[in-house]
């Protein structure tokens, strides 16, 4: 019975002191609560204003916070690119001048480079493809070609004379001058250069500027200049052709090759009816340049009619006894005068296997040597018809009034604004391969007397994919002579024909002179008195 009882006053005990001690326990959790700071220990989803106001400080703190170290880092990043820069800068400095001295090290060319070096190859070598250098292009009309200019050590010949209107520039322009010596220097450069050998060119001599024959220039406004020069080779019948083009930036070497012109034959053939004086000076020239300097040629005569036909034959049997020269053929046509079907007639009578070079030309025409070289360098069989731009010459009589004698005929070919000027509208005078003429449909035969077939031909050439070669050639000249327009010529050739014979008289300033004439010798009696 006692054990009962003290064991119950146990379990009571035990119960109360554990219920003290958990009474001291949470007075003792109360006492150590840390005391409140602020928001920090506020929830955002407190409902007081109080709790917000604390939250939003919080997140501005933070976020200038983030800013400052934005910042910094910034800062840092600006430090590190200008430190980089002028560590590139000091390291392209050390390679320029270990490239001038040729200690570069191997290996380091590459550094030496720009980064977009490749993408300016890429966009000049787009340009030459575009440029009309290796193969011509479709143009819609003679006045969308662009022809080239002459140029050689000491003179440019050009077309568009501009406000001096001198066909022949002397001295050039410093501007254009500089222009063109560094591109001769250029192509000295590449000649003599290491590198030559891979274009197969066996260089048996170093050139120099005096192998410089002459070059020809145009410029393709959105696409750039391009160079044509010619040098002496190691015969008088080798040449070295060099084309450089510069797309708006530095000159591009496209191609170097030598080319032998001993074996070209040129067929000169002259459309004639009556005019046997002027034939008679014509074959004089011809005995000079082609049988005496050159030799390489044959004349095809096409005489139209009955009249003097005797007299041509005479001639041409003269010459053949005198110089032992008998390349010539003489084809008789009992019709009426047409140009067109002269020339058609002499090109399609050649009947050897030979493609030979054809060079259109009229009775009044004087040319050198030079000129039959520049025929044979600038026409290619399927790439290339030539167009010279001859020198028309002004009335003799009115050039050279004031003088007692006029000057012999080799005195009169001077290339100056008062004894002539580029006849720039003609399209007569061509060099071009059999083969091209052929394929292109020949002359139009329809058209009788005067005037148009050699635009007709022209254009077909500016319409088709050959290059037509067209610069004003200093060895190749007309001859002034009477000029009577028929009666019987449609109205547009009639006209054509008067506006020629108008532009063939004199130049400009001196038909004006002899206009006012009276009014000059007026002014002058006035001046004595």
């Amino acid at each position: 019975m006692f054990k009962r009882w003290l064991m119950a006053l146990v379990a009571r005990v035990g119960l109360i002191v554990l219920t003290l001690c958990c009474c001291v326990l949470l007075l003792y959790l109360l006492a150590c609560k840390p005391v409140s700071h602020g928001s920090q220990q506020s929830l955002p989803w407190a409902g007081s204003a109080t709790s917000k106001e604390r939250y939003m400080a919080l997140l501005q703190e933070r976020e200038d916070s983030h800013r400052h170290y934005i910042n910094s880092l910034t800062k840092q990043i600006a430090q590190l690119k200008e430190a980089l820069q002028e560590r590139t800068q000091q390291l392209q400095e050390s390679l320029d001048k270990a490239k001038i001295k040729g200690i570069l090290p191997q290996g380091l060319e590459s550094l030496h480079k720009t980064p977009t070096q490749s993408d300016l190859k890429e966009f000049f070598r787009s340009q030459l493809n575009q440029a009309e250098v290796n193969s011509g292009v479709k143009l819609p009309s003679e006045y969308a070609l662009i022809p080239f200019d002459t140029f050689t050590l000491q003179s440019v010949y050009q077309l568009e004379t501009g406000l001096t209107r001198h066909p022949a520039e002397r001295p050039v322009r410093k501007d254009r001058r500089d222009e063109l010596i560094g591109t001769v220097e250029t192509a000295l450069h590449v000649l003599n250069g290491p590198k030559h050998h891979t274009d197969n060119i066996r260089r048996k001599h170093t050139f120099s500027p005096s192998d410089f024959i002459q070059g020809l220039t145009r410029t393709e406004r959105d696409r750039g200049s391009i160079y044509e020069l010619t040098f002496k080779g190691d015969s008088p019948q080798d040449f070295t052709q060099l084309v450089l083009f510069r797309p708006f930036g530095p000159v591009m070497k496209v191609k170097s090759e030598i080319v032998n012109t001993q074996n070209i034959i040129i067929n000169i053939i002259v459309p004639l009816s009556k005019r046997v004086d002027t034939f008679k000076q014509f074959i004089k020239n011809f005995r000079e340049v082609c049988i005496q300097q050159d030799g390489r040629v044959h004349l095809t005569v096409v005489y139209f009619g009955r009249d003097q036909i005797d007299e041509v034959k005479a001639v041409l049997d003269q010459t053949t006894r005198e110089t032992r020269f008998r390349s010539f053929t003489l084809i008789q046509l009992n019709e009426e005068f047409s140009r067109g079907r002269g020339l058609d007639v002499g090109a399609r009578a050649w009947r050897r296997s030979q493609n030979i070079l054809l060079f259109f030309c009229d009775v009044d025409i004087h040319f050198t040597a030079d000129f039959l070289t520049s025929c044979r360098l600038n026409a290619e069989p399927g790439k290339r018809v030539y167009y010279p731009v001859l020198f028309s010459q002004y009335n003799p009589s009115i050039i050279y009034r004031n003088q007692t004698l006029l000057p012999s005929l080799q005195q009169q070919l001077v290339i100056r604004k008062e004894s002539g000027f580029w006849r720039d509208f003609g399209f007569g005078m061509t060099c071009q391969y059999r083969s091209d003429f052929i394929n292109i449909g020949g002359f139009d035969r329809s058209i009788k007397g005067w005037g148009l077939e050699d635009v007709h031909l022209y254009r077909k050439y500016l319409h088709s994919k050959l290059m037509v070669i067209r610069f004003p050639t200093r060895s190749l000249f007309h001859l002034w002579h009477e000029k009577s327009c028929a009666d019987e010529l449609p109205p547009d050739k009639y006209k054509m024909c008067m506006q020629t014979k108008a532009m063939s008289e004199a130049s400009h300033s001196q038909l004006g002179e002899l206009f006012s004439k009276q009014e000059i010798q007026v002014h002058a009696q006035k001046q004595m008195k």
